[in-house]
Formats: structure tokens, C-alpha cells, sequence
């Protein structure tokens, strides 16, 4: 079928006038090329269908959720099952203790679980965690990471005050020297370390953890008597079956999950070990609907097919396969592309593209030929994709070169200057 987006574009108008800007959030596609849809109507498999009836193969992934493909007929039977018995209820279901128990046997460094609604819900409780361990108060966190959209977190700073971000010292990923500096400055206050397990900041290079900034982080808490906390809400089971930092020999005191861990379910949790069993138990963390049961029986099945099949296998193949083909696409027209992180979590830029024109053009061309990638936001595997998906986004990638190559010099991207700015 021809694209079209009349539908979005009637949908965008009507959202202006009852939702804020229209949209919100993560979700908003106010900073993407203008013609990326707002609305999807449907989801299967490695598959998203616009408001208009436009097919992508979605490289996306729901920003994560979706690992074993949207609609996943095993784990939305359990979905469904549970529900059917109960969902939101005046307390959790038995579902609640074999989830813990079965997310305690699987991550090796956690003794204990929690669970909540999203990702900001993991690392908030398990800041108040470290904070309720130590009785200190400062946190130490990477430059340009990513832990969620709270006042003390959020990346865009309207609508919170100074005091929301008080106690925050900051480094450099991957930097020992940084890492080290930061804790000196925290002094005797430190309460925590948080890490993500890979730098996977937007508009910038990913970067896999060094080991020995890894270790460095976990000795640094041991000396001061400080927790570290793994956010493995973006990245969880999709490097590893087991936490991101085991790849590196490293073990969290706290680790926070979510996105993958039901296929798109909601819920997310935080595991914790031993050491901070009683600072957990002594916090007061809770929420409407974080004890639902349905998203915990989708998590337990979810949970089953991470142990049982060859997911990470699979989407680590499809990942290199996808770069290496599109590495070649971008040589034959004499462009470069920026690569960077795990092949099942790609970030794709195109090289030498300062103003970021080349791959607004690049992806919204993409986007023309039904492949729906991400300018400047890592991208994500799902197990549901095949091989021909996989060559069906090269040869789109082919043809989006050819027609970037044609177009010459391109105007700068007006919605992207903002990072001009704060980069001089």
C-alpha cells in the first residue's frame, strides 16, 4: 500500500486539544523527523501497524518491552488466565511469591524482590534504599544516564527545584579517575553508586562497561560502606540471564528492572540482596496497582522462555547480521554509520553529521519503506524478527543511502539545535 499518514495527522490534531502538546513522555515523537506516526493502531510479532494501516518491521521494540514479539500467544495466555482469577485485588495473588522466588533463583546476586509499575519505581525505592542502609544521603551517578522521570531524575528540569536534586554528584562513565573523584567529593555521606550496566545515554556513542571501572564501582562501595545499584530497567535479560554486571564478574547490592521482564506487561521490579533485606522492609513504597497478578503470571512465563530457549542467541545473530549488512549498505554510497553497543541493542547514527540532518533523512526514509528505526535512541532485538526482516531493513537501508546521497546538502534539523547549544 502507498504511505500515508492522514489518519496520524487528523489523530495529532485532536490529541492537541485534550492532551498537553498533544503527547508526552518518551512516547512523544515531537524530537523525531515529522513524519514519524504518533498513533499505532496494532502490534504482532516483530510488527507495528500505524493509525493509517502502515506496516513496520519494529526495530523499536515498544522502547524495550517487547523481547519475544508483541502478542506473544503463551505468555499473554497467562495474561489472560490469571486475570480471569484475579487481577487488582485487595492483596496480591500466590502469583507474587513464585515471581519473587523465581526472579531469585534466576538473578544470582538477588536474595530478595519487589515489585512495582515501572522502571522509575525500581530506582527510586532503591535510592530510598541505600539512603535508609547508610542514613547518608548523596548518590553518585553517571553524566547523561538515564534512571527515570521522577523530579529527582527526570531529565527535563521544569516543574522541580534544586533541593529535588540535592545530594547528586556525578561521573563520567567508564572513568575511573572520574568515578573516584565523584566519591571523594561525596565524602563521608556516600549512600549509594548507580550504574547502568552499559552507557546507553541518547544522541551519543553507546559503550560496554569496562571491567575495571565495574570493579572499581563495586570496591568503592565496600569502602565506604555504600550499596551499588545496577539499573538494568533498559538492558535487563537482554545481555545477560542474569544481571547486565555479570558479564563483568560484578555483583549489585540492588539491581532495577522492568521493560522485558513480562513482554510489555506492566510491571518492574527491584531485587536486592541480603545486606539491604531490612532496609527494604523498612521503607514505605507502594502503588495502586503494583500488585497486580496478571503482569506477574506474563513475567513468570516470560521468565520460563529466558530460561528455556535460545532468545539472547537469536537476537544477537539477527543484531550482527543486521550490522554487518547495513555497514555494507552505507560503504556502497559512501557514507559512514556509528554502530555503537551490543548488536541486539543497536544505536545507529550516520557518521559526520553534526546538525543530525543526514539521519533524520536516512530514517525517515526508512520509515517510507515500512523499517522503523530510531535517530539518536538505541534501538532493540526482539526474538519474533526473522532473517528476511533483517534483509528486508538492509535493502530499505540501501535505497534510503541512494536517495541521502541524491539529496545533497541538507538544512540543518530546527528541533535539534537545543543540543548546539548546550554542546558550545
Amino acid at each position: 500500500m502507498t504511505w500515508t499518514n492522514s489518519k496520524d495527522t487528523t489523530l495529532r490534531e485532536r490529541a492537541m486539544a485534550v492532551i498537553p502538546n498533544g503527547m508526552y513522555g518518551h512516547q512523544s515523537v515531537m524530537l523525531l523527523p515529522d513524519d514519524y506516526p504518533q498513533f499505532f493502531d496494532r502490534a504482532q510479532g516483530a510488527y507495528l501497524w500505524d493509525a493509517d494501516g502502515n506496516r513496520y518491521v519494529d526495530f523499536l521494540c515498544g522502547y524495550g518491552p517487547n523481547l519475544f514479539g508483541y502478542g506473544h500467544a503463551g505468555i499473554d495466555q497467562a495474561y489472560v488466565d490469571q486475570m480471569k482469577r484475579g487481577d487488582t485485588m485487595t492483596g496480591p495473588g500466590p502469583v507474587m511469591v513464585e515471581l519473587a522466588e523465581t526472579l531469585v533463583a534466576q538473578v544470582s546476586h538477588a536474595d530478595w524482590a519487589m515489585f512495582c509499575k515501572n522502571g522509575t519505581d525500581a530506582t527510586t525505592m532503591a535510592m530510598m534504599i541505600a539512603r535508609n542502609f547508610t542514613q547518608k544521603k548523596t548518590i553518585v551517578l553517571a553524566k547523561g544516564a538515564y534512571h527515570g522521570a521522577q523530579p529527582w531524575c527526570t531529565p527535563l528540569k521544569n516543574g522541580t527545584t534544586p533541593s529535588d536534586r540535592a545530594h547528586q554528584v556525578f561521573y563520567e562513565y567508564n572513568d575511573v579517575e572520574s568515578l573516584e573523584a565523584a566519591v571523594r567529593e561525596a565524602g563521608s555521606d556516600l549512600a549509594a553508586i548507580f550504574a547502568s550496566p552499559i552507557k546507553h545515554d541518547t544522541f551519543v556513542d553507546q559503550e560496554l562497561p569496562d571491567p575495571e571501572y565495574a570493579r572499581r564501582a563495586r570496591e568503592l562501595c565496600d569502602e565506604h560502606g555504600a550499596l551499588l545499584i545496577v539499573d538494568d530497567v533498559r538492558a535487563g535479560f537482554r545481555l545477560a540471564r542474569d544481571c547486565g554486571w555479570s558479564l563483568v564478574g560484578v555483583k549489585p547490592d540492588l539491581s532495577s528492572w522492568g521493560k522485558a521482564i513480562a513482554n510489555g506487561h506492566p510491571i518492574s521490579a527491584l531485587l536486592g540482596a541480603d545486606i539491604a533485606r531490612f532496609a527494604a522492609a523498612t521503607i514505605y513504597a507502594t502503588g495502586s496497582y503494583w500488585f497486580s497478578a496478571a503482569p506477574m503470571a506474563a513475567s513468570l512465563a516470560t521468565l520460563k522462555l529466558i530460561r528455556e530457549t535460545d532468545y539472547l542467541e537469536r537476537t544477537i545473530t539477527l543484531g550482527e547480521r543486521l550490522r554487518s549488512g547495513l555497514g555494507e549498505a552505507a560503504s556502497r554510497h559512501g557514507f559512514g554509520l556509528r554502530q555503537t553497543g551490543p548488536a541486539q541493542m543497536p544505536l545507529i547514527m550516520v557518521d559526520d553529521d553534526p546538525t543530525g540532518a543526514k539521519g533524520y533523512f536516512w530514517n525517515n526514509a526508512l520509515l517510507k519503506r515500512g523499517v522503523y528505526f530510531h535517530p539518536w535512541h538505541n534501538m532493540f532485538m526482539t526474538s519474533a524478527m526473522t532473517d528476511a526482516d533483517i534483509d528486508h531493513a538492509i535493502e530499505a537501508a540501501d535505497d534510503a543511502f541512494k536517495l541521502l546521497k541524491a539529496a545533497g546538502p541538507l538544512e540543518p534539523v530546527a528541533k535539534l539545535e537545543f543540543l548546539h547549544a548546550v554542546a558550545g
